[in-house]
C-alpha cells in the first residue's frame, strides 16, 4: 500500500515538536520514544504498519486544541485515533505524523432522560454509553461488534453501525451534536441537544468523514427507552443462496426485525467452538431478532417463521430464555475473534441491495475458488452490509497480495450490483484506491474541495480516503 514520503524537514524538527507539545500536555501524555510509539504503528488492519513520529494523549478539548495549533504551526500531519479498532486502516500513521489519541477523553458530561440524550467525551467506549444509562431503562442503539472496545470518536469518524442498525439506524441516525476542533485549533459546535439544527447539515458531513475534517472531542447522542422484550430465532439452511433469499423475502414481507445476522459454515463452526451457543450444523445460519411486547413478538415471529419454513430450513428454533438469547448473541458478537483463533484473515465491508444477496453470495463462492482462498461470510443481512472474511497465511509469500486482489474484486462486485464500497468500516487506506470504481473524477473533486475548506493544508489523517493520484493536486497546492 503506497504512502506519501515523509517530510524530512518535519523529521529534523522532532525535538522542537516534542518540546512544544510537552509545554501544553502532562509529561505522561507525550510519547516520543521509538520503542513506545510502536504501540501506535497500526490499528486493527494489522497488515500495514508504520510507527508515528510521536503520539499524544490529551484529556480535554482545550488540550486537543493546543496540540492541533502547534502541529498546524509546524506543518505536522495529525492522525486522530479512537481505540484503534479500525478495520480499514483509518488510524494508520505516517512516519512524519503525530497520533492524537482520545482515550483519556472518557467522561459522561450530561444526561437528560426527559429529552433523551447523553453528552459524552469522544474517547468513551460504545458499550459504556449504554452502561451509563441502562439502570434507568435506556440504551444507546448503535452496537458494532467491537463495542466493548471501540470509541465514540471512531464510531462518528466511520459512521459505524452494528447488528441492530436495521431498526435503529447507524451512528448518523443517533448523533445529535459534536464539539470539534479544526486543524488550526479552532473549536466549533455543530448540532446540539435537539432533533434538527438550523442551517446546513454540517453534522451529517462530519459523521463518516474519517478524521479528515476535524477532531471530535465531545458528542451528544440520542438514547432510547429499552424495549419491553426481545427474542431471537435461529434459522439453519443448506446453502448460502437459500439463506440470502430468505432474508430478501422477510424484508419484502414488510416485517421490520431489529436485526438479521448471517453466518456461513466456516464462521458457524468457529463461533460454536468459541461460544458454545448451540448453533446447528448447517451451511448458513440466520439470527433474526424482533422486539416489543410478548404479543408483538409472537405476531412478528409467526410471519417470519412461515417465510423461513417455505425455504425448507435445516433447523428453526426460537430462544426460550434470556440466557439462551445472550448465548446466541455472544456467538455472533465473537465472530471476528473466533475466526482470528484459527486463521489470519482480512475483514471486508461492502453494502449491497438486499435482493442481490443470493447472487453476490454465489459469486463470492466462485471468486473464492478462482483465487484459491477460503472466504467466511458474517454480516448484517437486513441492510445488506456484508463482511466477507478472506482467510490467508500472513507468513506465506504472495498470500497477502492475493488476499488484497480478491478483496478488491468482491468490493467492485458490491458496486456493480448497485451497492457501495463501505457500510460502516470506512474507506481508510484499505479501499482508498477503489474509490475511482464508485465515484467519477468530478464526484471525488467535490469531496476533496470540502476537505480544502476544513483542512486547507491537508494535514489531518494523511493518505486516507482519496486515491493519492487524485488528491495530489490538492496536496501540492496545500504545501
Amino acid at each position: 500500500m503506497e504512502m506519501p514520503r515523509p517530510n524530512p524537514q518535519i523529521l529534523a524538527r522532532k525535538s522542537e515538536l516534542i518540546a512544544r507539545l510537552s509545554k501544553v500536555l502532562p509529561s505522561d501524555a507525550v510519547i516520543s520514544d521509538p520503542v513506545e510509539t510502536r504501540a501506535y504503528e497500526c490499528d486493527a488492519l494489522t497488515a500495514y504498519k508504520c510507527p508515528p513520529l510521536a503520539a499524544v494523549l490529551p484529556s480535554s478539548t482545550q488540550e486537543v486544541s493546543d496540540v492541533l495549533r502547534i502541529c498546524h504551526d509546524m506543518g505536522v500531519p495529525v492522525v486522530p485515533r479512537g481505540s484503534g479498532t479500525s478495520l480499514a486502516g483509518g488510524a494508520l500513521p505516517t512516519e512524519d505524523s503525530v497520533i492524537l489519541g482520545v482515550a483519556r477523553l472518557n467522561e459522561v458530561l450530561d444526561t437528560d432522560y426527559d429529552n433523551r440524550f447523553i453528552r459524552v467525551q469522544s474517547g468513551r467506549t460504545n458499550l459504556s454509553v449504554t452502561g451509563a444509562v441502562e439502570q434507568d431503562g435506556f440504551f444507546y442503539a448503535p452496537d458494532p461488534s467491537s463495542q466493548l472496545a471501540c470509541a465514540i470518536a471512531g464510531n462518528i469518524a466511520m459512521n459505524s453501525g452494528g447488528a441492530h442498525c436495521l431498526k435503529y439506524g447507524v451512528t448518523t441516525n443517533n448523533l445529535l451534536g459534536v464539539t470539534m476542533v479544526l486543524m488550526d485549533g479552532t473549536v466549533i459546535e455543530l448540532g446540539g441537544a435537539h432533533l434538527d439544527a438550523a442551517g446546513y447539515d454540517l453534522l451529517g458531513l462530519i459523521c463518516g468523514s474519517e478524521g479528515q475534517l476535524g477532531v471530535v472531542t465531545e458528542a451528544t447522542l440520542r438514547i432510547l427507552h429499552k424495549p419491553e422484550g426481545a427474542r431471537p430465532v435461529l434459522m439453519g439452511f443448506d446453502s448460502n443462496e437459500v439463506a440470502g433469499q430468505c432474508v430478501s423475502d422477510i424484508i419484502k414481507a414488510g416485517v421490520l426485525p431489529v436485526a438479521i445476522e448471517f453466518m456461513d459454515r466456516p464462521c458457524i463452526r468457529a463461533c460454536e467452538a468459541f461460544a458454545k451457543a448451540g448453533y446447528p450444523d448447517c451451511e448458513a445460519l440466520l439470527i433474526v431478532e424482533v422486539e416489543g411486547s410478548d404479543a408483538e413478538i409472537d405476531e412478528q415471529l409467526e410471519t417470519i417463521m412461515q417465510i423461513a419454513q417455505s425455504h425448507n430450513p435445516v433447523e428453526l428454533r426460537q430462544s426460550t430464555s434470556a440466557e439462551e438469547s445472550a448465548k446466541i448473541w455472544l456467538g455472533r458478537k465473537s465472530a471476528f475473534g473466533a475466526m482470528g483463533q484459527i486463521n489470519d484473515y482480512m475483514c471486508l465491508d461492502g453494502t449491497i441491495p438486499v435482493n442481490e444477496l443470493p447472487f453476490v453470495l454465489k459469486r463470492i463462492g466462485e471468486m473464492s475458488a478462482e483465487f484459491g482462498l477460503d472466504v467466511a461470510n458474517v454480516f448484517h443481512a437486513g441492510d445488506g452490509n456484508m463482511h466477507p472474511l478472506i482467510l490467508f497465511d500472513a507468513n506465506k509469500p504472495g498470500d497477502l497480495e492475493r488476499c488484497e486482489a480478491l478483496g478488491a474484486e468482491i468490493l467492485k462486485l458490491c458496486v456493480e450490483v448497485g451497492g457501495c464500497l463501505t457500510g460502516e468500516h470506512g474507506v481508510g487506506i484499505e479501499k482508498r484506491d477503489l474509490m475511482v470504481d464508485q465515484y467519477a473524477p468530478e464526484d471525488l473533486g467535490i469531496q476533496m474541495a470540502v476537505k480544502d475548506v476544513f483542512d486547507p493544508n491537508w494535514l489531518l489523517n494523511p493518505a486516507k480516503v482519496f486515491p493519492l493520484a487524485a488528491s495530489e493536486p490538492h496536496r501540492i497546492a496545500a504545501e
